[in-house]
């Protein structure tokens, strides 16, 4: 080989080499601690990174994933797939035209949270779909991960339902309980059936007892209904300090306050607040998307704020909206007043002082 040769070859390898290190810096920052960081003061110090708050939530979401896969079959890893490919190759554009490196963390949960907050008889081009619309629209338009100001699976899934509603709201399918479940097939059989929500509000007997409920034996979105494994996934990422207990508990505390009250005065149109906890995504909601540290309240009294005026939006949008699910919408919702709620907290905690040491009469 002669020396021309060779340097053709030298640079064909330098390109393939530039092409491929984005990819491997974001796999191996992943796995190990990126080696950049602030050198001077000042700093601020934190035990929850980005990154170990991305990996416990994954692995808090794995049994659920799984679970999934038992109640609808392996066609659940297919939505998945289908999630991860097109959102992350959505999310790789926009690092080459930013000419900034890929950053998986992000991703690894959105991509993932997606799909189970769907219904499991959705068509994977609906799913490919809404998984761009979640990264693009819901994230990177704010400058990625860290910037945006809404729960980007929860955009994904807003949008999919407003521009497919006969395949988010008719087609809910049943679960396939007993024996090794869904393990040895692609997809459940189509049978269809309303879900607990949908039956209540239409006045209908529910066919589902609490403990139906909440080992996921009712048709639902397919991440949301084994709801034991959603409180223990929950607990964990509480007791591990990856989510601040704060949130899920007002949260949840408002939805069986507001929920009480409501069925005392209009049983036919408020759900009772057990049934409440244990249908649609309720539970979900509250443990993994509410508790997202980049769209919830930084504040510990605004944490409480958030929390109670999820729970009666919930509420309310369940019993008098279009649609019987509220959680998503709520979220969504409280997502946008959530520097409001930051601002207001720390004017009225940190009030400026006068001489005298006494508050200014900002009346």
């Amino acid at each position: 080989m002669n020396k021309p040769d060779q340097n053709i070859n030298k640079i064909s390898q330098k390109e393939t080499q530039a092409a491929v290190k984005p990819l491997l810096k974001a796999i191996g920052s992943f796995f190990v601690s990126p080696g950049d960081g602030t050198r001077l003061v000042p700093g601020l110090v934190d035990n929850l990174s980005t990154k170990r708050y991305m990996f416990m939530v994954v692995l808090a979401l794995l049994p659920i994933a799984l679970a999934a896969i038992y109640f609808y079959g392996w066609r659940v890893v297919a939505m998945i797939l289908v999630s991860y490919f097109f959102g992350g190759m959505t999310e790789v554009l926009f690092a080459v035209f930013r000419k900034k490196r890929f950053q998986a963390d992000g991703l690894l949960v959105t991509c993932l949270i997606f799909p189970l907050i769907l219904p499991p008889t959705l068509p994977l081009w609906i799913v490919a779909i809404g998984s761009v619309f979640a990264v693009f629209f819901g994230k990177e338009v704010f400058g990625g991960t860290g910037r945006n100001i809404f729960n980007p699976a929860i955009v994904g899934r807003v949008f999919i339902t407003v521009a497919f509603p006969s395949f988010m709201t008719s087609v809910w399918q049943q679960p396939m309980p007993g024996g090794v479940g869904g393990l040895f097939n692609y997809g459940a059989d189509l049978i269809t059936s309303a879900t607990p929500l949908i039956s209540y509000r239409a006045g209908e007997v529910i066919a589902y007892s609490y403990n139906d409920l909440l080992f996921g034996l009712a048709p639902g979105s397919m991440g949301e209904t084994f709801r034991i494994g959603i409180i223990v996934a929950g607990l964990f990422l509480i007791v591990t300090g990856v989510s601040n207990w704060r949130v899920p508990v007002a949260y949840l505390g408002a939805v069986v306050l507001f929920s009480s009250i409501g069925h005392y005065y209009l049983p036919s149109q408020v759900a009772p607040p057990i049934f409440q906890l244990l249908t649609g995504g309720l539970l979900f909601g509250a443990f993994f998307m509410a508790t997202d540290p980049i769209t919830s309240p930084f504040t510990a009294s605004g944490k409480w704020v958030f929390g109670l005026i999820l729970g009666m939006l919930t509420v309310l949008f369940r019993s008098y909206s279009g649609s019987v699910e509220g959680v998503v919408i709520s979220i969504l919702l409280m997502n946008a007043f959530v520097p409001l709620i930051d601002n207001v907290v720390i004017k009225l905690r940190f009030r400026p002082l006068d001489r005298k040491g006494l508050p200014y009469n900002v009346s």
